[in-house]
């Protein structure tokens, strides 16, 4: 069994998104988070800075926590399922999913968060397992690692929908409210 050890993530070569990508976007936030955000894979701005959602999906995300739940990033672990970009942004092939999966693992026992939230059908599958399409997955809480999880839209998938999408990520967000104030 191959053990993942965090401290050497930033090297990674398991998968070929080694050689195309800038950095590896590792994630960040407090080990002890009010929510846990688990999205697809870095985009352009995000494997240039080396952050996770720092990008125009990034600056509505964290609006609409704001918002909704009154989250600040910092109050927030943030992640990928793929921690390399993807070339042109695509979506990650079942290779590099696997690839990754053991990193993913190893961040989900290291935070302990009051929440989890998937962005999109990559992260959804990825973390909750199931094939359903987003509109019939979202708003559906899931256990996971002790703790309820959410399955919502990307908010690059608001960006393209619109205000119509825009309102399904609000509602589902206000699903996390009750598990966000229990703890």
């Amino acid at each position: 069994m191959v053990t993942f050890d965090l401290a050497a993530l930033p090297t990674c070569t398991r998968c070929v998104l080694s050689v195309t990508r800038q950095r590896v976007v590792v994630g960040s936030g407090p080990t002890t988070p009010a929510l846990l955000i688990v999205g697809e894979a870095p985009g352009a701005s995000e494997d240039e800075g080396g952050e996770p959602f720092i990008g125009r999906s990034g600056r509505l995300l964290f609006r609409l926590l704001d918002e909704e739940l009154s989250l600040r990033r910092e109050d927030c672990f943030v992640t990928n399922v793929v921690k390399c970009r993807p070339p042109n942004n695509r979506v990650p092939h079942r290779a590099e999913l696997e690839a990754c999966r053991g990193w993913l693992d190893a961040q989900l026992a290291a935070v302990t968060p009051r929440a989890v939230v998937t962005l999109g059908n990559t992260a959804a599958r990825a973390v909750f397992g199931g094939s359903e399409p987003m509109a019939r997955a979202h708003g559906q809480l899931h256990p996971i690692s002790g703790v309820s999880g959410l399955a919502t839209y990307h908010p690059a998938a608001a960006l393209r929908g619109g205000e119509r999408v825009t309102q399904l990520l609000r509602r589902d967000l206000q699903l996390l409210a009750p598990l966000l104030a229990a703890s």
